[in-house]
């Protein structure tokens, strides 16, 4: 699916971004802190000057659950335009999602408003997509991050909020990394050796 080494390249971004913001490896990450240290605007479709009362009420109200967040390159600056309806951890991970793609280098794909008013992108690239979704949730959860969350035994709801993240997210990252099994590993390990 991935490269060899693409993952553990994720877990070192997450690191490096952590520590140019001064934060401790298993610190949470807020996708707001990154994207100022990126130097990439984040705004919402009414912040943008000359954006039509038409286009406002199909992105905000008739169908805000098309879209999450979407990035836009004008002049070498970039820019990442969230959908203001959604709550709970998902904006600061849509957000994530979008710096993900531009510290992988993916060159954004193009949207526009159809006839009927709905939002169509004109391209998707499935495998830009996979390694986003992958570089985001490292961000969010990495992997020692994580192994700090279960060793200090913090239940999900502190997670969530701690972390600002969905519960979604958090059961993902805790099945695809393995840290439940590994921390059962290890602790069958140390009672078997007691045992000896």
């Amino acid at each position: 699916m991935f490269v060899r080494g693409f993952k553990t390249w994720c877990e070192n971004i997450a690191a490096q971004h952590r520590s140019k913001l001064q934060l401790q490896p298993h610190e949470p990450l807020n996708g707001s802190a990154l994207a100022a240290q990126l130097g990439v605007d984040v705004v919402k479709p009414q912040d943008i000057p000359g954006v039509q009362r038409d286009t406002l009420r199909v992105l905000l109200q008739d169908d805000p659950g098309s879209w999450s967040a979407v990035t836009l390159s004008m002049g070498g600056k970039d820019l990442v335009i969230q959908n203001p309806t959604h709550r709970g951890g998902r904006p600061n991970s849509d957000l994530m999602h979008e710096l993900a793609h531009l510290l992988l280098g993916h060159k954004p794909g193009q949207t526009f408003i159809s006839g009927d008013g709905a939002t169509v992108l004109s391209a998707f690239n499935r495998s830009q997509e996979d390694e986003a979704g992958w570089l985001a949730g490292t961000l969010l959860l990495p992997r020692v991050a994580l192994l700090h969350i279960r060793r200090q035994g913090l239940s999900d709801a502190q997670v969530i909020q701690l972390y600002n993240v969905s519960g979604d997210m958090l059961r993902w990252r805790v099945h695809v990394t393995g840290i439940d099994r590994q921390l059962k590993s290890a602790s069958r390990f140390r009672t078997s050796t007691k045992a000896r």
